[in-house]
């Protein structure tokens, strides 16, 4: 690390580790430049350092209840953020990326500095949390640690771990509702705010037409909503996204990469800073390439066996080993990345659009199997196309919600004549674009084909209808919209 203040004990020496990683990451988002990057996370490191420790000098001074103040993560995240504004003011702007630029001089970055009340929920629930319990839910949830990891560098015992998080996760609800309530907000969003508590509580909980086009336009009832809505996979992108303010979703995905990084997903463990029990993440992937290894030796000697057995000829002078449409993989590749709903294979078949009709296909059907880790229980059930004896008439809108390096939010919308009992919309990307998350909607992709399907409680959809999803992607040179709809099947015109 550069210059920094000095450490006063062991205990702050690896905490200082820890959080300088943070503070890089979120400033090399924020800048030009590696130069600036570390110019930029030198500086705020450093405020941030002081600030906290004036904070906690101040709480033993005085008697009473604690000052609402930020763990010590995003408290130097969002002093990142304080200098860059700085930067800006003092005619270093040059230095900051220009998105940057353009969002702290819009009155999106004035929310995080104005009157307490209309600051993002995200942020006033998690200052309203006690700070370690505040530590916990930031630590599991946006810097994607270990429950190991966690427990150990909080001292929590690692059996009660998950009970604990869950406890927390309650309590940041409950402050995030207390905080909506209080918030002055307009007779619309009035009449709204009971019944959105009401809905994001279950997962299985219809969200009535009105109430969905309500949170469709009201930023503010949008932000509430993703707070209370603790089951989905939204909580870490709305911690993210109201604590850090600019960048929070690009740099959650960070963290996460980061932390595969950590656990040995087929690069070289880093040096741990703190000191401590050897990585867990390292030894299960040694673990799991000596058992691959192990299971290829017995499946090899075993194909052998075969081989050589009186009965294992084929009939036509070769063995049933000489087969190729007999074989099946001894084992997988090696340590592979984690398996996600981008990277499964769709439990569907391909559209017709992309392919020659099933029936003459010169391969043989094979049984389908299961996707893994969508945010849906209902990508994992094998149907035909749903309604395949109705062909749906359709127009499908794609709208850029918002795009910042390297990831975008969209959100899809589709008009149907006929009514649906369930559907599945399909779509290309242009660019090589992968969807990481999405909601009200399962998804699995195949290279450039997505497919999103419905959810429990949005299968039905009426004459005339619409049905309608969300998503967060990720992209590289080119970011074009996505083309060639398709709902159940059958082709939909561009409404855009």
């Amino acid at each position: 690390m550069p210059d920094l203040p000095t450490p006063q004990d062991a205990t702050e020496a690896a905490l200082f580790s820890e959080c300088w990683d943070a503070v890089l990451s979120y400033a090399d988002l924020c800048t030009a430049g590696s130069a600036a990057a570390s110019q930029l996370a030198s500086q705020a490191f450093s405020t941030g350092i002081r600030e906290a420790r004036d904070a906690e000098a101040g709480t033993f001074r005085m008697a009473g209840r604690r000052p609402a103040r930020l763990p010590r993560i995003p408290l130097l995240l969002t002093a990142v953020r304080s200098t860059a504004a700085a930067w800006e003011e003092s005619g270093q702007g040059h230095k900051l990326d220009p998105d940057l630029r353009l969002w702290l001089n819009s009155d999106k970055a004035a929310r995080y500095t104005g009157a307490p009340l209309q600051r993002p929920l995200a942020l006033r629930g998690l200052r309203d949390l006690q700070e370690p319990d505040a530590a916990l839910l930031w630590l599991a949830e946006v810097e994607a640690l270990p429950p190991a990891v966690v427990a150990r560098r909080l001292g929590l015992d690692p059996a009660t771990l998950s009970d604990e998080l869950t406890q927390v996760r309650g309590l940041f609800r409950d402050r995030c509702q207390r905080n909506h309530l209080d918030t002055p907000m307009d007779a619309q969003c009035r009449s709204y705010a009971r019944l959105l508590d009401a809905v994001t509580r279950s997962a299985a909980a219809d969200t009535p037409p009105d109430l969905s086009r309500h949170l469709a336009t009201c930023v503010q009832c949008a932000e509430a909503a993703a707070c209370l809505r603790l089951h989905g996979g939204g909580l870490p992108g709305a911690l993210a996204g109201g604590v850090i303010g600019w960048g929070g979703l690009a740099y959650l995905e960070r963290r996460r990469r980061a932390a595969e990084v950590r656990l040995g997903a087929g690069r070289p463990e880093p040096a741990d800073a703190d000191a401590g029990p050897p990585n867990p993440g390292a030894h299960k992937a040694r673990v799991v390439r000596n058992g691959l290894l192990v299971a290829a030796v017995l499946v090899s000697l075993l194909a052998l066996a075969v081989s050589m057995m009186p009965g294992g000829s084929t009939g036509d002078g070769g063995t049933a080993a000489d087969d190729p449409s007999d074989r099946q993989p001894v084992a997988g590749p090696g340590f592979s990345a984690p398996v996600t709903a981008a990277t499964q294979r769709p439990s569907t078949p391909p559209e017709p659009s992309e392919s020659s009709p099933r029936a003459e296909s010169p391969e043989p059907e094979k049984p389908r199997q299961e996707p893994h880790g969508t945010n849906s229980a209902t990508a994992g059930k094998d149907d035909p196309d749903p309604s395949p004896s109705r062909p749906a008439t359709c127009s499908a809108q794609y709208d850029l919600v918002n795009e910042w390096p390297d990831g975008f939010q969209a959100t899809v919308t589709v008009t149907t004549e006929r009514a649906l009992d369930d559907w599945r919309v399909a779509w290309s990307f242009p660019d090589g674009q992968r969807v990481g998350q999405m909601w009200d909607a399962s998804f699995a992709q195949n290279g450039s084909r997505v497919t999103a399907t419905a959810a429990d409680y949005n299968r039905t959809v009426a004459e005339n209808g619409t049905l309608s999803f969300g998503f967060i992607a990720s992209w590289e040179e080119e970011n074009s919209p996505a083309y060639d709809f398709a709902l159940n099947g059958h082709s939909c015109t561009r409404a855009d």
